[in-house]
């Protein structure tokens, strides 16, 4: 059995910048403000190098927040100076770009859209820099029951796909005669999408790595199956040998926020099955 690894895999530029903000202010005395990636093994590894996690700025009464890797809305930064606390601003140079594109398009008048998933940390922080007041595009059906407005003004979560983007993009194009569309997809996002898809057209099976709670993650995994068996898991502990008795190729890809080491440890055991 052959077990090749994707071109484009595993930590992105805004994760691994986020780690090594959190393990430069792993004091015991630093917490990052929700998982600073969607990576439950990371985050609990950042646990016992001395970096905490909470869920609310009331649980830190003084040292330093690090603002996660998704971002967050102006007003944490403005509780957390009222707070006197430290503040450490790990969000994604790409997550950022869509949070102040967002702010750009209230600012400029414009009915914001969001394209992304309503409950994800990244689209909330975005919805919050429009002012709370974008519409956030999930489904078909989200984009069709947008009424139309004079101005409309479109950006994305940046780990959307780029097909669904445009198809979304589609569906919005009769809601207003005045559209600015910023692309805020991470270019990491596209890489590792499509280096995914031509892998899992070659192979047998693909083992897709990553967080459950990971978007991008997901989406890969949810690519993968389009073209061929394949199977979301967090570590190399949840792989089954019965899943690649027949496969004479089996594929390895994971999502921009799934550490090395655990990428080489399913590598390492689909090998010796």
């Amino acid at each position: 059995m052959e077990v090749i690894l994707s071109e484009c895999l595993g930590f992105c530029y805004g994760v691994k910048r986020a780690i090594k903000i959190a393990e430069e202010h792993a004091d015991g005395k630093s917490c990052t403000l929700g998982p600073i990636i969607h990576n439950p093994q990371m985050v609990e590894r950042l646990k016992a190098e001395g970096v905490g996690t909470v869920e609310d700025l009331k649980a830190m009464e003084e040292g330093t927040i690090i603002i996660r890797s998704h971002g967050v809305g102006p007003q944490v930064y403005e509780e957390a100076k009222a707070r006197g606390l430290n503040l450490v601003d790990a969000t994604c140079p790409h997550v950022k770009k869509a949070q102040l594109s967002a702010k750009e398009l209230a600012k400029d008048g414009r009915t914001v859209v969001i394209i992304g998933e309503k409950n994800h940390p990244e689209v909330k922080s975005i919805f919050e820099w429009s002012n709370n007041r974008a519409i956030i595009v999930e489904t078909d059906e989200d984009a069709q029951n947008l009424p139309p407005c004079p101005k409309l003004g479109i950006v994305s979560q940046t780990t959307v796909s780029g097909e669904n983007f445009v198809k979304m993009v589609t569906h919005l194009l009769g809601k207003s005669s005045d559209i600015r569309i910023l692309r805020t997809i991470c270019t990491a996002t596209d890489q590792r999408q499509k280096a995914a898809l031509e892998l899992a057209g070659k192979v047998d099976v693909m083992i897709v790595i990553g967080g459950r709670n990971s978007a991008n993650t997901t989406r890969l995994a949810q690519l993968c199956q389009s073209k061929c068996k394949t199977y979301h898991i967090e570590t190399a502990q949840e792989l089954k040998p019965v899943w690649l008795e027949k496969a004479d190729k089996v594929g390895i890809t994971a999502g921009a926020s799934t550490p090395d080491w655990i990428i080489g440890e399913v590598y390492k055991k689909c090998q010796r099955i």
